[in-house]
């Protein structure tokens, strides 16, 4: 049987994906180019992993934002990430949470959608799936 590997990728729609790709690649370092950006799996810090899940249909985690979707972005700085965006112009929304496995923050990006910053903590994939695996 085949099977999911990871999530090769996070498309959203954006009123000006230009200006939007450009404030995330100066504001955050995301390698912006005319198609997108991409990211090498090594460059995650060795205790983050890429997490998969449908939330009911009435969530209230993705508001403020209006938006159906809702991303999540590892970083190995929250607190200097969050102020990056800050003064790119991003709201801050909720306090920082934290979490045996990492510390979470998030904000509204120029065009409303809600997201997720997190800096793993040491361990943080044991700690989740009660596992001494690396994968």
């Amino acid at each position: 049987m085949a099977k999911v590997l990871g999530v090769g990728g996070v498309f959203f729609k954006a009123q000006d994906r230009e200006a939007l790709g450009e404030w995330y690649g100066r504001w955050l370092g995301v390698p912006w180019t005319q198609w997108g950006a991409a990211f090498r799996p090594q460059a995650m810090p060795a205790d983050a992993w890429t997490a998969w899940g449908p939330f009911a249909a009435d969530t209230k985690y993705f508001d403020p934002s209006k938006k159906e979707l809702m991303f999540n972005l590892v970083v190995d700085d929250l607190d200097g990430a969050l102020a990056q965006v800050v003064e790119g112009g991003a709201e801050l929304v909720d306090e920082i949470g934290e979490e045996e496995y990492g510390r979470f923050g998030w904000f509204l990006d120029p065009e409303g959608n809600k997201v997720e910053l997190w800096e793993p903590a040491a361990g943080a994939w044991r700690i989740v799936t009660g596992t001494d695996e690396e994968e």
